[in-house]
């Protein structure tokens, strides 16, 4: 699995959409289950499936799917 399919299955899983709606308008808050325990529950599956820890600031402001990549990519992830 390539790192773009495990970080859009982790969307798929903790919010239960299908992965064609995973774009740049894809937000938090766009589906109901992206509240903030939903949040904290894909916080928690990426730092798993890559293996990382998340600083607090970037737990904030992961507000979408593609900030999403900006943000992984920091520590060290590549799509």
């Amino acid at each position: 699995m390539t790192n773009i399919e495990k970080y859009a299955k982790v969307f798929v899983d903790s919010f239960g959409v299908e992965a064609s709606v995973l774009n740049e308008t894809f937000t938090y808050q766009c589906v109901p289950a992206w509240d903030s325990v939903g949040h904290m529950g894909m916080i928690a599956a990426l730092e798993d499936a890559f293996d990382i820890m998340m600083e607090t600031d970037d737990i904030i402001d992961f507000s979408s799917y593609t900030k999403g990549l900006e943000t992984l990519a920091k520590y060290g992830v590549q799509f």
